[in-house]
């Protein structure tokens, strides 16, 4: 193997892959293969997801009593026979991958999730496609990185074309998949890495399509734009409440499933055997589905996808405008999201493998129909848009539940294609993810590696820092000392003072340098010879200063060249007189309240 690698490097330099041009090659490559891998990755659950229409109504009892527990014995068996290291769901291990391990993922774990995930999805358990493709993405990605030998940077790169051009062939939505890379994975908006990922998104949503032939995936009937309107001014208050009420459920479905992971991932059984009994805690959901509506698959099992294009016909709540039956659907509704809340941390902290997006996009449409329907029958709109209210909740609570605001307005808009809800979804999306942020410091896939003792960070850290001064800042009192005087006056002031760092003015009171302290422990070591010394055989005059008004993103570049404890403060003004000492503990402080206000 280790010789196969080597000799496809070495033809990709005969070739000339080297530079950046080549990644664009690559990223074209992977694109094409994921639109391959999505369609071979699709096609059993669309086949599992039809078993419905065909199957006797004593078998369909069966399928929803047992179904979940042997399909999560079945995860648990291949997660022990394929043994890949578990971070957490999907997303979050590719996250930990960039993060701590260069962006290199093991091939055994999209295998792993792979398998898993179709054995979770198509047994009933409640979670998404997504999830799963974009670990399949990133591992394809990264491996394609490691056989070519190519840099972290780039390796990371691969790793974020892969992973886009999974979520863009899942969803159809090659703007989407950029964005949610960008800005959930990577966090990194350059051009070098822009226009890699583009392409792969691009050539995999292409390619699907040309296999596929499928368009958007909800799509929008007639009924719906008729009926519905466009976006009305007098419904902005309500599309606020909407992201509000996303934004509360979001929070709430994050500490849930943090709550289930903690519970059923330390139930004292073996690993294996957890998410078969999270599969049995998920029948029992689905008994009580089958004793009220009697022999069907419950709407809360699987990836939900089915329910969202009812959720968005206007047709589905014309049974609301009867009399006395406006009460039982809302109640229909409200059950159906608690069902699909609690089953989702039933499956996933369990064990069992799936994505957040499915989920979350039937969790905020039943939202947003809730409230449509409630404000109707409130009689608080000349007309209601339950269905309009449905498909802005997928937006707000994708947004609430990643702190991806980007992301979930753009895969909502990819999803139906018209522009005219676009308005509401970025007012509803961006309230969401407020109130979630507000209300819960972590998203679906941070809380997982908070846990874990790993902080996320972002380009917003080093923006703080660049809007601050050394102004800003708590100085020390500089302590001085004269150029021309004794190495021994150092002593003195360290035995009075302790050893530190000192600022050196000649005899016009003018910056010279520093004596750092690292320097004069050094010199206490041959104390002997320190009489013999003069502060200016012992002071450092190529250490930079600051001054006040220099940003502070400036000043930790100056400590990562000097590799000093303390650098001097000059008056802005008069850059030779110096006003005081400002240290990297100082600044790290700083930097970590900094990351404080990124991260919440």
């Amino acid at each position: 193997m280790t010789t196969a690698i080597r000799r496809i490097r070495r033809a990709g330099m005969r070739i000339g892959l080297h530079g950046d041009w080549y990644m664009y090659l690559l990223a074209a490559g992977i694109g094409l293969l994921m639109g391959i891998i999505a369609t071979l990755f699709l096609a059993p659950l669309r086949e599992m997801e039809s078993l419905e229409s065909v199957l006797d109504p004593k078998w369909i009892w069966l399928l929803v009593l047992a179904g979940p527990a042997v399909g999560g014995l079945l995860v648990g068996l291949a997660r022990k026979g394929i043994n890949a290291p578990y971070i957490g769901p999907g997303v979050t291990t590719v996250i930990y991958s960039v993060l701590r391990q260069r962006g290199r993922i093991q091939f055994r774990i999209g295998v792993q999730k792979w398998i898993c995930s179709t054995l979770t999805i198509g047994s009933g358990g409640s979670a998404g496609a997504e999830g799963p493709i974009v670990t399949i993405g990133a591992v394809l990605g990264s491996t394609v990185g490691r056989l070519l030998g190519v840099n972290t940077q780039n390796g990371t790169t691969l790793l974020g074309c892969g992973a886009a051009a999974g979520i863009a062939a899942v969803f159809n939505a090659p703007i989407a998949g950029v964005l949610f890379v960008m800005e959930i994975l990577l966090r990194d908006f350059s051009l070098r890495t822009f226009t890699p990922i583009v392409i792969a998104a691009v050539v995999a949503s292409a390619s699907i399509q040309g296999i596929l032939h499928d368009a958007a995936i909800f799509e929008l009937g007639a009924d719906f734009l008729v009926q519905e309107g466009d976006f009305q001014i007098q419904y902005m208050p309500a599309y606020i409440l909407l992201g509000v009420v996303c934004g509360v459920i979001g929070a709430i479905f994050i500490r849930a499933l943090d709550l289930s992971t903690r519970t059923l991932g330390t139930l004292p059984v073996p690993i294996w055997l957890r998410p078969a009994i999270g599969g049995a805690l998920l029948a029992i959901l689905g008994l009580t589905t089958l004793l009220a509506m009697g022999p069907s698959i419950p709407a809360f099992y699987g990836n939900g996808y089915g329910e969202i294009s009812k959720l968005l016909s206007p047709s589905q709540y014309a049974v609301g405008s009867e009399e006395g039956s406006m009460g039982l659907l809302i109640a229909g509704l409200f059950l159906l999201l608690a069902f699909k809340l609690i089953g989702t941390c039933i499956t996933i902290g369990s064990g069992g493998a799936g994505g957040m997006f499915a989920p979350s996009l039937m969790m905020g449409a039943l939202a947003g129909g809730l409230l449509g329907l409630g404000l109707e029958w409130m009689g608080l709109l000349e007309h209601g848009t339950p269905a309009r209210f449905a498909l802005v909740g997928m937006a707000a609570m994708v947004a609430s539940v990643t702190h991806a605001p980007l992301t979930g307005i753009l895969i909502v808009y990819e999803l139906t294609r018209h522009y005219q809800i676009i308005l509401p979804l970025m007012l509803a999306a961006v309230i969401a993810t407020i109130v979630a942020r507000w209300l819960c410091r972590d998203s679906i896939y941070s809380a997982r590696l908070r846990a874990a003792g790993i902080r996320l960070g972002s380009g917003g850290e080093l923006t703080a820092l660049s809007r601050l001064t050394v102004q800003d800042l708590i100085l020390e009192p500089p302590r001085i000392i004269r150029l021309r005087d004794p190495a021994t006056s150092l002593i003195l002031q360290a035995e009075t003072q302790g050893v530190g760092d000192y600022i050196v003015l000649d005899d016009q009171n003018e910056y010279c340098g520093m004596v750092t302290g690292q320097d004069l422990k050094a010199a206490l070591v041959f104390r002997e010879a320190i009489p013999l010394l003069q502060v200016s055989e012992l002071q450092r005059s190529d250490l930079p200063f600051v001054t006040p008004d220099e940003t502070l993103d400036v000043v930790l570049e100056k400590f990562s060249k000097a590799d000093v404890d303390a650098l001097a403060v000059l008056v802005d003004g008069d850059p030779k007189r110096a006003s005081g000492l400002l240290t990297r503990n100082c600044l790290m402080k700083r930097y970590q309240h900094a990351l404080d206000q990124a991260d919440g």
